[in-house]
């Protein structure tokens, strides 16, 4: 059947999947008309494509530290453009940025606008050079271009950080979607998500985890395109949504303006969502964040003047755009290719594959807020009875979680926009049951979040494992080690890192996209100039990378600290910069000081310096060796 390599063989394989996973969700349609219960569905969407995922890292497992590191580098550029744009799409950008939009309008586009913009930073100024460097990792690369153990842990130490809190929001998200589509409470459903991860990267490493996020990133594309479909058309916007947008939009604004939502009387709904919470989670502001419900009070296209509000819409893209050309894990990713001119072309496939997506986000929040406001569609819940909307089977299901509540604060028996409350985590989950369509779209949904979250967090666990056992173990502890001792120290640490992921996922110290704009932030205060300057200034010294890393990532934390963690957090905040865009602050400082350090303290040697010259020219042979 299979003539030539298996790299060659991969369109066919991949088709053959892609072919096998439709007709799976076909006979999950026709076994849901022939009577099957809705959570048996659920189960079987979840289990089977993680069987799938697990199948394919095992087969995929390798005891050669090339394979297991960067998958050989023989990564094809189609093929990693999907794994990339798997490892990307996290659960935050499939279950968070939708209901993020949802709840807070196209304000939240700053995000989508900077991780996007953060592709062109990478394709430009860095993933051809670090790929003509021939690294195994992004520590690796700082601690051989500026020398020296110190600034190589300190890079490891960033990354850690860094990945670690983002990974917590990707285990956070498989707990979400485990805990609804198995119907388990939320801190056992964590574990069963790390399980699954688990699974896909413990014996393959780089290999199993990039063919399992192209297999991943098929089943998330599939889940997110087609409900948009279905809807936009009982929407009567066609069966092209991605063209019908601002239909979609002027529509939803429309019924925005009639119904309030902008104004004071619905921004003012704070009081309302205190009184239902105090029922379920007891008094006080902290209850409410603890039941993380939300309602509807802003436009969708809130367009609201004010300097400080384009500077805060402005200032979180650019920590979006910084922090993607700084995050470990996905450099990682152009270190799989096999030339230098295959890390650039990648690159490309990575944003066309990205755009499939992010394209998609906002028309998802626009159909499904449609599905609540618009009166002239039968799934419309605004103005109809209280008791005949809690008795709708989809509020009944979410409601018992706590994630969905309704409330009649004015006793008129009517629903109001302010008297509808949701979880934006939740948004994306529950709109296929909130717009009448079957429940297989429901499991469909399901397993697409699961692989978003999986994609993304398999590569942060393995990115974390492989820095600690390449650049700490190897480089600094054991530089005699062979092989087999070095993949088991890097096994025995994913599972270490991933079990301590899970762990903090369980506490929920914060929202979904609230966690992964804090990885961005700390990836951007410690690591982005030192990458950056490591190619483009020779003149950059160890002190002064070592300088930027370590003060960077400390001043970061501690403005993190002020403006999140104080009893008046608004006492420190400087120039609208708060939680979320930390990383302003942390990339200046690092900038600072290595600019300053570098220039006070002796130039690298001429050997470095060559060494940066050469891997400026983004063609032929890498500079280190296949084994370093």
């Amino acid at each position: 059947m299979f003539k030539g390599s298996f790299i060659s063989n991969l369109p066919k394989i991949y088709g053959i999947y892609t072919g096998g996973f439709l007709v799976f969700v076909i006979l999950m349609a026709f076994a849901e008309n022939a009577g099957l219960e809705a959570r048996t569905i659920g189960i079987l969407f979840v289990g089977f494509t993680v069987f799938i995922y697990a199948l394919i890292g095992y087969l995929s497992r390798t005891v050669q530290v090339d394979a297991y590191y960067l998958a050989g580098r023989q990564v094809p550029t189609v093929f990693n453009g999907m794994a990339t744009a798997a490892d990307w799409m996290s659960g935050a950008s499939f279950v968070a940025m939708a209901g993020g939009i949802y709840f807070k309008g196209y304000g939240y586009m700053a995000f989508l606008v900077g991780w996007t913009g953060g592709y062109v930073l990478v394709a430009s100024l860095l993933a051809p050079y670090l790929r003509k460097f021939g690294c195994y990792t992004v520590p690796d690369f700082i601690g051989t271009r500026y020398g020296g153990n110190l600034v190589r842990a300190s890079a490891v130490l960033v990354l850690f950080v860094a990945s670690l809190t983002y990974v917590t929001a990707q285990i956070n998200a498989t707990g979400t979607i485990a805990a609804k589509t198995l119907d388990i409470p939320f801190q056992f459903a964590v574990w069963i998500g790390l399980g699954s991860i688990l699974l896909c990267s413990m014996l393959g490493g780089m290999r199993a985890v990039t063919w399992t996020q192209v297999a991943q990133y098929i089943v998330l594309i599939i889940a997110y395109l087609i409900p948009i479909f279905w809807m936009s058309n009982g929407n009567d916007f066609g069966f092209f949504p991605h063209l019908m947008l601002g239909d979609e939009v002027s529509k939803l604004r429309d019924i925005e303006a009639t119904l309030g939502i902008g104004t004071d009387a619905i921004k003012n709904s704070k009081e309302s969502l205190e009184t239902l919470v105090v029922q379920e989670y007891g008094t006080g502001i902290a209850a409410i964040k603890k039941a993380k419900l939300a309602t509807i009070s802003i436009a969708h296209s809130d367009s609201a003047p004010g300097a400080m509000k384009a500077w805060k819409w402005i200032s979180l893209a650019i920590c979006m755009m910084v922090g993607t050309a700084s995050l470990p894990h996905i450099m990682m990713r152009y270190f799989t290719t096999p030339s230098v001119k295959a890390a650039r072309k990648s690159v490309a496939w990575s944003l066309f594959f990205i755009f499939l997506l992010y394209s998609s986000a906002p028309m998802l929040a626009t159909l499904s807020k449609l599905q609540l406001l618009d009166a002239s569609l039968a799934t419309s819940i605004i103005g109809k009875a209280h008791s005949a909307v809690a008795d709708l089977s989809w509020v009944k299901t979410w409601s018992a979680r706590g994630w969905v509540a309704l409330g009649d604060f004015n006793g008129d028996g009517l629903v109001q926009v302010n008297e509808f409350f949701m979880r934006g985590d939740v948004v994306v989950l529950a709109t296929p049951e909130i717009a009448g369509l079957p429940y297989v779209i429901t499991g469909l949904v399901a397993a697409g979040g699961m692989a978003a979250a999986m994609s993304t967090a398999d590569g942060l666990i393995l990115a974390i494992s492989n820095a600690l056992s390449h650049d700490i173990y190897y480089k600094i502890i054991d530089p005699k080690a062979d092989v087999r001792k070095r993949l088991l120290i890097a096994r025995v640490l994913l599972l270490i890192v991933g079990a301590f992921g899970a762990f903090l996922a369980s506490k929920q110290l914060t929202t979904i996209l609230g966690a992964v704009a804090w990885a961005f932030d700390f990836a951007m205060s410690g690591l982005f100039f030192p990458l950056i300057l490591g190619v483009w200034w020779k003149r950059a010294n160890r002190q002064g990378a070592t300088a930027g890393i370590l003060g960077g990532l400390a001043a970061g934390s501690i403005y993190l600290y002020l403006v999140k963690f104080t009893d008046n957090p608004s006492d420190y905040i400087i120039l609208g910069i708060d939680h979320l865009r930390f990383g302003i602050v942390g990339s200046i400082v690092s900038l600072v000081l290595i600019v300053v350090v570098s220039l006070m303290t002796k130039k690298p040697d001429k050997n470095t310096q060559k060494m940066v010259d050469e891997m400026r020219v983004p063609s032929g042979r890498s500079i280190l060796g296949k084994q370093h």
